[in-house]
């Protein structure tokens, strides 16, 4: 494999809140490679935006990198302090797609004056030559009549529309990598296949290394090729998509796959994960997905287990890898799917 183009090392991200203090990301490490689709999965509030808005420094005011490594081109993010050091990372070099087009789009600017900021910004173009590159990337995200259209105001798009548009704003930038973060949320399920290749047409056409955020590894099953599984602030298992969808190893990995619709069976109930994601309030031992485990190991409540390696591209977070662990099977649903009885 290549260099990583982006590589976190035993980072550690924490928040205080109300005097207390919330450990959110938990001695997490991870390389991404140039020109990959990588997907990070897990249930809300499992640390996956303020991961990856650890990277262009867009958590809160109240937050801050404990210890370890944010290493990009020669630099380390987690050192940086100052407005002014993001600027030169955030948009040109490393780009986000918000999860809610109405909340980054300015409802009294038009269209087309929001999209030649980014580039007038970035691409350092002005007047004519700036309009013309915003009526080029308004075709490359699909929208029709660009002309009539950069006219228009977000409040005159439909919501897979400023989705196209918010989109196009991070494409405008030039960046290197593009951070996606739950780019179809509260889109119909036609509107998110379209987004999703769309977003997969323009990393191919502007040679971008994706990174996708979402609580649906269904969503992702044709757009990434590494899928990270993250939980309590920790990345419990990593793989190649094939490898997370056909051979998962963490009961927590089989606990998400089993929540897909397309897993459950006519008559009976779809399945859901028992209980609560712990309190990032509070020490966490062992593996934190045991209280909700149905056959946990007694060790998963006194140690957190180490990276066990399943092979050179696929490692977990999980005791049921070590030689000494008694044999779990995983569910039905995930012998069914890795046998195609789906």
């Amino acid at each position: 494999m290549s260099e990583p183009i982006l590589s976190v090392k035993n980072l550690n991200f924490k928040f205080t809140l109300r005097g207390k203090t919330l450990h959110a990301i938990r001695d997490v490490s991870l390389d991404v490679y140039p020109g990959e689709s990588l997907a990070i999965v897990g249930e809300s509030g499992s640390g996956k935006s303020v991961f990856t808005k650890s990277f262009m420094g867009l958590n809160d005011i109240n937050g801050w990198v404990e210890s370890g490594q944010i290493l990009y081109n020669g630099m380390d993010l987690a050192k940086f302090t100052q407005e002014e050091e993001w600027l030169k990372i955030r948009g040109k070099e490393i780009a986000m797609v918000m999860q809610d087009p109405m909340t980054s789009l300015n409802p009294l600017k038009t269209i087309g004056a929001q999209i030649m900021e980014a580039i007038e910004l970035h691409q350092h173009l002005k007047g004519a030559k700036a309009r013309q590159a915003m009526l080029e990337i308004l075709k490359d995200v699909g929208i029709q009549n660009p002309e009539r259209r950069a006219k228009q105001y977000p409040h005159e798009f439909s919501g897979g529309m400023r989705q196209r548009v918010v989109i196009a704003i991070a494409v405008a930038c030039k960046p290197k990598i593009l951070i996606c973060d739950e780019p179809t949320t509260a889109l119909d399920v036609t509107i998110q296949a379209q987004i999703l290749k769309l977003i997969k047409d323009l990393i191919a056409k502007y040679n971008l290394t994706a990174i996708y955020i979402t609580h649906d590894l269904g969503v992702v099953a044709n757009v990434a090729e590494r899928i990270a599984v993250m939980y309590a602030g920790d990345i419990i298992e990593i793989g190649k998509s094939e490898e997370i969808f056909y051979d998962p190893k963490h009961p927590y990995t089989w606990a998400l796959l089993s929540s897909l619709p397309q897993l459950g069976v006519k008559g009976e109930d779809l399945y859901s994960i028992k209980g609560t994601p712990p309190n990032l309030f509070q020490e966490i031992k062992g593996d934190p997905f045991a209280p909700r485990n149905p056959k946990p190991l007694k060790i998963d409540f006194v140690k957190r287990p180490p990276f066990f390696e399943v092979s050179p591209t696929h490692k977990a977070r999980t005791w049921l890898l070590d030689p000494r662990a008694p044999k779990v099977e995983p569910p039905e649903s995930i012998k069914m799917l890795k046998e195609g009885r789906i």
